[in-house]
């Protein structure tokens, strides 16, 4: 229960800006080792030191797939080989040095519904610069771009299993500590 109640809680959280939109529209670019493409098909497949890069967003993994529909729209899936991790990293709208990043064994990205499907150990943060805002951690994470939302399951297949491990969300504070106030004191054990 208490572990439904954390993915309700950070549902009504949003996400403090989107990822960049001016994205959408770049081309994509992909790095690999060796492919497969079925041009009939529109179907990629990218394997060794796969690099994706679209405008801002770069994603990494050990292979790749790329489906294309014939109305354009694309579905990446990432794949890590085993004890490695996909990662995706993107800057986001609403200044200068906001970004997002998230890791997983797989990760699913379906720009029709600007949807991002991270499965088992999954991470997905913000940061400004390198300061980390928000932290997310659990085995399925589901990312809503558009309607800047986020799902955490503690099961990898995205679904919640009784007994199956808790999830985690980190929220820094937004505002500045009065004037003249002593410091937080830090949690214990992180020190």
């Amino acid at each position: 229960m208490k572990k439904i109640l954390a993915a309700a809680i950070f549902l009504l959280v949003p996400l403090a800006a989107s990822a960049e939109k001016a994205d959408a529209l770049k081309p994509v670019d992909i790095a690999f080792d060796n492919a497969n493409v079925d041009q009939v098909t529109q179907n990629y497949v990218a394997t060794g030191n796969v690099v994706i890069t679209r405008g801002t967003m770069i994603l990494k993994s050990d292979r790749a797939e790329v489906k294309e529909s014939p109305d354009g729209w694309r579905t990446f899936i990432l794949t890590a080989n085993p004890g490695k991790l996909a990662t995706f990293r993107q800057k986001r709208d609403g200044g200068p040095d906001l970004w997002g990043e998230g890791q997983a064994q797989r990760i699913e990205y379906d720009e029709r519904n600007d949807l991002v499907k991270l499965f088992s150990k999954a991470v997905i943060r913000q940061l400004e610069g390198k300061k980390i805002t928000q932290e997310m951690a659990s085995e399925f994470i589901s990312y809503d771009n558009r309607n800047e939302k986020l799902l955490g399951l503690n099961d990898a297949n995205g679904t919640d299993k009784p007994g199956n491990g808790r999830g985690s969300i980190t929220l820094q504070p937004r505002r500045a500590p009065a004037a003249g106030a002593a410091p937080a004191p830090a949690p214990a054990g992180k020190q």
